[in-house]
């Protein structure tokens, strides 16, 4: 894993080519540009192999998503989707995922084509930082991949271990909602 996200100011790369065309609507789903075969259980190892993540299903996905849980969360809306969930791999050649991102790095994810929002991000039940992170389609894209879970890991423990107030800027909602 990279040492380069323990700091918010690490440059991701920019991910080659144009941005696969996904669904406008929930669920949201990618349409093209699928990722090797063999690459989504190495993707699922490397994701299991991070300190208290369990695997288990997702409450917030389709039948068949793989959700990314760590136990004895207490949950909080900057890194949590849902309960314990902080992440989840979509099922099917569609390895594509859903996680929440801190800012600024949920912006850089999302400027540097790795990512997009959720439609529904930010509205009632569905946190702000949500993202729809783009199916690796090669070695080299799956560690940037598993370096931006990683982060959203990260970002689930230091929420587990110093709970955000009610101010915090990343509960923020959308107008009206």
């Amino acid at each position: 894993m990279s040492t380069q996200l323990e700091s918010h100011s690490f440059t991701l790369p920019r991910r080659s080519g144009p941005r696969p065309r996904v669904t406008g609507h929930t669920p949201q789903v990618q349409l093209d540009q699928f990722p090797l075969q063999s690459l989504r259980p190495v993707l699922l190892q490397r994701l299991h192999a991070l300190p208290g993540v369990t695997f288990a299903p997702s409450r917030r996905a389709p039948h068949g998503t793989v959700g990314l849980h760590l136990c004895d969360a207490a949950g909080g809306e900057c890194a949590f989707m849902i309960d314990q969930e902080f992440a989840h791999v979509h099922p099917g050649e569609d390895a594509s995922l859903h996680l929440l991102l801190p800012d600024p790095l949920r912006l850089r994810a999302v400027e540097a084509g790795w990512a997009e929002p959720h439609p529904l991000a930010g509205y009632p039940t569905v946190p702000m930082g949500i993202v729809f992170v783009y199916a690796p389609r090669t070695p080299q894209e799956l560690d940037v991949v598993v370096d931006l879970v990683t982060a959203s890991w990260r970002n689930a423990f230091a929420t587990i271990e110093h709970p955000l107030d009610n101010n915090n800027p990343c509960q923020e909602t959308r107008h009206g909602h």
